[in-house]
């Protein structure tokens, strides 16, 4: 077993039409409808394999005629019905990403360029149930974000000290 899987994200036409597909029940058990507008910003998911903000979520798209306000009120609906979840970048600033059938991952997350990657650590999840079950604890989720400087990055560093 590798100690640490990094991955990229990726959505196939299965997994896509599953995800507009959950997100059109979500709104409409809410009395609403999936409009040009809300399927543009969900589009913006499905074809990325980055983690995205909400502004630039806004900027791709205010060319197209979809405003700031129905980027925000988007993104909260597609966290409600489970479909993104955020991570917090370098800078404090909020990064979206498609959380549906994905497994547990975790996050590094570069100081320097804000570039985001996803790992699965095997090992330490083993651990942390480890702990939780000798602490009698029943965890409901966890998420680890590592801030450093990626392997692009670091050899760019004033400061060469490793941690």
């Amino acid at each position: 077993m590798r100690e640490l899987v990094v991955y990229e994200s990726g959505h196939d036409k299965t997994h896509a039409g599953k995800i507009v597909l959950m997100f059109t029940e979500h709104l409409a058990r809410n009395g609403l409808r999936l409009t040009g507008q809300r399927r543009l910003i969900l589009d913006q998911f499905l074809k990325t394999d980055r983690h995205l903000s909400r502004e630039e979520i806004y900027r791709a798209l205010r060319s197209r005629g979809v405003g700031r306000a129905t980027v925000f009120r988007t993104l909260k609906m597609l966290q409600e019905c489970g479909l993104i979840s955020p991570v917090v970048g370098r800078d404090g600033t909020s990064r979206f990403e498609v959380e549906l059938d994905r497994p547990h991952h975790d996050h590094l997350i570069c100081i320097a360029c804000g570039r985001i990657q996803e790992v699965r650590w095997p090992s330490l999840e083993k651990i942390q149930d480890a702990a939780c079950r000798k602490a009698g604890f029943t965890p409901q989720w966890h998420r680890h974000e590592v801030f450093g400087r990626c392997k692009d990055c670091a050899p760019k560093a004033p400061d060469k000290a490793r941690v």
